[in-house]
């Protein structure tokens, strides 16, 4: 009876000890320093989204069927433009921003009765997005915003030509949106170029 007292008692310190000293270290290792940015974490996608065959498929279909359509090859509104004079840990935030944009301004408006899957591709995109929602740009922001406006004032410009163009860059978009936000490896850059 003894041993067992002695056991219960010696138990209850384990139990006494875990609680109050191992326990506030186990959960304030997994908070971020103070003054740490948790933004880089927010803005990252799995590599998983973006190895879906169907949706890459459907995307790289719609891209192709309206660039057979595109009159204008000497401009491009996604490219290797979009980055200048953004670190390459703020890219994905961008690309957000233009996914954000192509969604609404293109793809949901009278284009997705004129060419099949812009619905699926649109639903995938705004997941993508969705997944996003809390990847925030800690700094100012003018850089970015000079480089989407730059991307609109094009498609602008371009007129009706504007928004065929913007799809057939999906692939593009699709391409450019991983590459900034995966930790893929990255290779000497991006397969298409200007």
């Amino acid at each position: 009876m003894a041993s067992l007292q002695t056991l219960s008692k010696s138990f209850s310190g384990w139990v006494f000890f875990c609680c109050c000293c191992c326990l506030p270290l186990l959960l304030t290792s997994c908070l971020p320093l103070k003054g740490a940015s948790t933004a880089h974490h927010a803005c990252r996608l799995r590599k998983i989204n973006f190895q879906q065959p169907y949706i890459r498929n459907r995307t790289y279909t719609l891209a192709k069927m309206a660039s057979a359509l595109d009159k204008d090859t000497d401009n491009r509104l996604i490219g290797q433009q979009l980055f200048v004079n953004i670190r390459e840990n703020n890219r994905c935030y961008l690309m957000k921003s233009v996914v954000e944009f192509i969604v609404k301004d293109v793809l949901l408006t009278e284009v997705k009765n004129q060419y099949p899957y812009v619905e699926e591709v649109a639903q995938f995109l705004a997941s993508l997005t969705s997944e996003l929602s809390s990847c925030q740009f800690p700094g100012k922001k003018e850089h970015i915003e000079k480089n989407l406006e730059q991307m609109k004032n094009k498609m602008e410009e371009l007129g009706e030509n504007g928004k065929t163009k913007a799809i057939g860059e999906l692939d593009l978009l699709f391409d450019y949106m991983e590459y900034a936000c995966t930790d893929a490896p990255k290779k000497g850059g991006n397969k298409k170029k200007n």
